[in-house]
């Protein structure tokens, strides 16, 4: 089976996401995510690749406990980290604004009676004030400036004392970052940090591998996520099956709103 058909197939999801992707209405908060939202099979493999090393795990079990917590996922996806969070978590909660995508999460957590999946964009979260421990967000809509509504809204649902992580990938790290500026030549990584700092993030740099099982894997990957001029460069830059990437993990935690005399 090839990887374009991808790690999804076994359970008879595919055809029918993209069944509802081709007729799904988009929402009008959401930011598209054509790398999953057109080829979720793809962005499996491409997910189960991703960190290998567990560096980004252990940075935010570090920063945002979620041990014994509620936590929610902030564009979930497929749910791919959700049983994660739940094997600590006392409740998680998947938050996508993909109609297909929120299917697939829910299909994936069928078995675990502490995890639900709900429909809704960062901008408009389906969950009461003060109601979750940690907010999670990776490579999903918090990219910089613009993204000031999400910040809100996170805040909103969060308990005093509680955690926004958000996780995304650094730019200046190559060479996975190199490929992502020559897409994105007008993205200004000094711009973004200086945003997140005023917005009270701290910012931990990370460094970890993805490492596929064969090269067509590779290459499906490489294919979703950038133009084919780069993608072309990006397979013959990469020797073997796996290359370092850099991520950033922010956080920023709720005031408890306590004052020490």
């Amino acid at each position: 089976m090839s990887v374009r058909r991808g790690l999804l197939d076994d359970v008879g999801l595919v055809s029918r996401a993209r069944e509802r992707i081709a007729a799904a209405r988009r929402d009008a908060e959401a930011v598209p995510s054509p790398n999953i939202w057109h080829w979720p099979e793809v962005y499996e493999a491409e997910n189960r690749a991703q960190d290998i090393d567990g560096e980004v795990w252990r940075v935010l079990a570090e920063r945002a406990d979620w041990t014994g917590r509620d936590v929610v996922d902030i564009g979930c996806g497929s749910g791919f980290h959700l049983p994660r969070f739940a094997s600590l978590a006392r409740r998680v909660t998947g938050v996508e604004p993909y109609e297909p995508l929120v299917e697939l999460a829910r299909t994936r957590v069928a078995a675990l009676p502490t995890v639900s999946v709900a429909a809704g964009s960062a901008q408009r979260l389906p969950l009461p004030d003060a109601s979750v421990d940690v907010a999670h967000a990776r490579t999903a809509y918090f990219f910089g400036p613009g993204c000031e509504p999400g910040l809100a809204e996170a805040e909103r649902v969060l308990r005093p004392g509680g955690v926004l992580a958000i996780v995304d990938l650094d730019v200046r790290h190559r060479p996975y970052g190199d490929w992502m500026r020559a897409d994105l030549p007008e993205y200004d990584p000094v711009e973004v940090d200086r945003f997140f700092a005023r917005m009270g993030f701290e910012s931990r740099s990370v460094e970890t591998r993805w490492r596929f099982a064969d090269r067509a894997g590779l290459e499906s990957v490489l294919r979703i996520e950038f133009s084919s001029r780069v993608a072309d460069r990006a397979v013959k830059d990469v020797v073997g099956l796996s290359f370092p990437v850099g991520y950033r993990v922010l956080t920023r935690r709720k005031p408890t709103g306590l004052l020490v005399a």
